[in-house]
């Protein structure tokens, strides 16, 4: 086996591993089940990477980031490293030559989608490939009690069973302790071995700014503070409303959501990613998976569902280790807003089996059919026919998913798709050809084979990048073509849909088990819970809180979030005075500590701190200065 720092050097060009990175790669080099835990720019994937080019055969690994399965390929290539990835959209040709080299040996790391493990295809070529290990990311995904559970993940432990001497490495940047031992249980862990990296942040101040006007609050923050920022939203609407906001007040602002069509997320990613746009106001569609260090401020407009969505979008600031800020706002509408997230997120059961019984009549579906049927589902559509509210309707299907009686997925990917209608002769002898659609014809016909036979899928971003065209200009050139009837485009587009994965039953047969709905209900309700007191809280460092929810204590604090600052002299000077008190080394009164000019709860703050330390102790009452 080759030596991990050699393989660091040669292809990273790094001299040595950093944090618990080399713990990681000898327990996963050595056989060893492995559960890494890491913060946002801990170096995640450098553990897998290099134990990956240090054994024989293929690393799997599973993610749900296509974008970063993309990016992290074509870094690889760039390294020389052999790999690939399976994703949605891809052909099945594509799909088949990828597999295969793999068995052959061909592929070092082969990156694939949860959804990707449980198709046919996948499991006959991965009985014949030699996997050396299998790495989960995003792991916590695979936990009931996470605050990101996604039922495709429990697909993963299946394939252990086609390879039983494979070990797993899963890796996550948030992760309370009862989801620690929840992925290790769920992943089959031979037995429990974990390396957890502080999660504390010393660059990163964290702020709760309480506040009426958040617009203007925004406005101040952005006028305060200099450099590359983001502004978290729930909704899509406020995304653009905000952004807008920004640009009519003098700043350079743009919005992401899932909504927005592929070229134009690629080049607001891009002019953000360059400094061309200093702020990017998105939904939580944006981020998982960016690699831009040096942004200075994150700041949350609404408050997420969970403290760990808040750490991970927070830890987006400062991954370059410059000082940098993450700034909740917050005032009391918030309060009564997270509350009606757990009603919105778990609706009562009579109201599931409701949104059931109109699905069936939205598809004219009889009871006892249904098995196997997949229909686009424009949920918009079916709220105004049934006078339903959209969020409540998502929550329902999400919870009759995971109950096992449909399958439904709010996000479906459809790749861009192309088909001449011309002959490859006619088109050879076109005349009336501008330079951009010369471009694109020839791009198209170098990179798909069959498109004069079959509609192929594309993607756009690479038929820009040869065409020497900008993926609007592309997309517009697409277009344009489609019009002139030389080829049919169809899009990028997502499109919902619902798969029945059961026969349609009686609203009233409808069971939502315990696990599915009363135990998340009770998890989820603690991590609304915990958001709202951090947001609320005024005496407990911020740093603090965020590391205690993780497991993770310290008796410092950070001394520079709000709290912290709002603290009289930092609290500092309360001890010193308490110590000038006794400075005399005779006895005194605990209640002489009343003359201080602060008030009793930061006094009683101070003084624990002291006698915890043994700076001073107490007894009955009486203070005097420690040994």
């Amino acid at each position: 086996m080759s030596s991990y720092k050699q393989i660091l050097k040669k292809y990273w060009g790094y001299d040595d591993f950093r944090g618990i990175q080399h713990d990681i790669i000898e327990s996963i080099g050595n056989g060893h089940d492995t559960l890494g835990l890491m913060p946002t720019g801990g170096g995640k994937s450098i553990t897998f990477q290099v134990p990956a080019m240090a054994m024989e055969g293929v690393c799997i690994v599973i993610t749900p980031l296509i974008a970063l399965m993309k990016d992290q390929v074509q870094h690889l290539h760039q390294l020389g490293i052999r790999a690939e990835a399976i994703y949605s959209g891809l052909q099945h040709n594509d799909i088949l030559r990828i597999l295969e080299n793999c068995v052959f040996g061909g592929i070092k790391l082969l990156y694939v989608s949860p959804e990707r493990l449980s198709s046919e295809l996948f499991q006959t070529k991965l009985r014949h490939m030699r996997v050396s290990f299998i790495t989960v990311d995003e792991a916590h995904c695979i936990s009931q009690w996470g605050y990101d559970f996604r039922p495709s993940y429990l697909e993963i432990a299946k394939i252990r069973d086609i390879h039983p001497t494979a070990p797993v490495l899963a890796l996550t940047a948030t992760a309370t302790p009862d989801v620690v031992d929840d992925i290790q249980e769920r992943l089959h862990f031979q037995q429990k071995c974990v390396f957890r990296m502080s999660f504390e942040r010393k660059n990163l101040t964290y702020i709760v700014s309480k506040t009426a006007d958040k617009q203007n609050e925004l406005i101040r923050l952005f006028n305060l503070y200099e450099g590359s920022a983001i502004v978290y939203v729930r909704s899509r609407r406020h995304a653009r409303e905000i952004a807008e906001h920004l640009s009519e007040a003098g700043f350079s602002a743009t919005f992401y959501h899932a909504g927005l069509d592929h070229a134009q997320k690629d080049e607001r990613q891009r002019d953000w990613q360059h400094d061309r746009t200093r702020i990017m106001v998105a939904t939580n569609a944006f981020g998982m998976g960016i690699d831009k260090p040096d942004v200075r401020l994150v700041v949350h407009y609404e408050s997420p569902d969970s403290l760990e969505a808040y750490f991970q979008e927070a830890g987006r600031a400062g991954r370059d280790g410059q000082p940098a800020r993450a700034i909740l706002l917050y005032n009391n509408n918030d309060h009564a807003k997270l509350e009606k997230r757990i009603v919105d997120t778990f609706p009562e059961k009579d109201y599931i089996r409701q949104v059931y019984e109109h699905l069936a009549y939205y598809y004219q579906i009889a009871t006892g059919d249904g098995f196997g049927i997949a229909r686009e589902f424009n949920i918009e559509e079916f709220c105004m026919r049934f006078h339903h509210f959209p969020i409540r309707v998502h929550s329902a299907l999400q919870l009759l998913q995971r109950a096992g009686y449909l399958e439904y997925n709010e996000e479906a990917d459809n790749q861009a798709r192309v088909r001449f209608l011309v002959s490859r002769e006619e088109l050879y002898r076109l005349e009336q050809v501008s330079p951009d659609e010369e471009r694109v014809i020839i791009s198209l016909l170098r990179n798909y084979g069959g498109l004069f036979a079959d509609y192929g899928y594309i993607d756009e971003s690479i038929v820009a990048q040869q065409a020497g065209l900008t993926p609007p200009q592309t997309y517009d050139v697409l277009k344009a073509l489609s019009q002139r009837h030389l080829l049919h485009f169809i899009p990028r587009r997502n499109v919902p849909y619902i798969r029945y994965i059961q026969r349609r039953e009686d609203a009233e047969h409808i069971q939502l088990p315990r696990e599915v709905y009363e135990d998340r209900l009770k998890q989820y309700s603690k991590r609304i819970q915990a958001m709202l007191h951090y947001a609320q809280s005024e005496d407990q460092c911020r740093s603090r809180q965020l590391l205690a929810y993780f497991g993770e204590t310290t008796a410092q604090n950070c001394n520079q979030c709000d709290i912290c600052l709002s603290k009289p002299k930092h609290e500092k000077d309360i001890r010193q005075q308490i110590l000038s008190l006794l400075a005399d080394k005779k006895p005194h009164h605990i209640t002489e500590l009343v003359r201080l000019p602060y008030s009793s709860k930061d006094i009683d703050a101070a003084l624990t701190y002291l006698v915890q330390e043994e700076y001073i102790l107490q007894q009955e009452g009486m203070l005097t200065l420690g040994n």
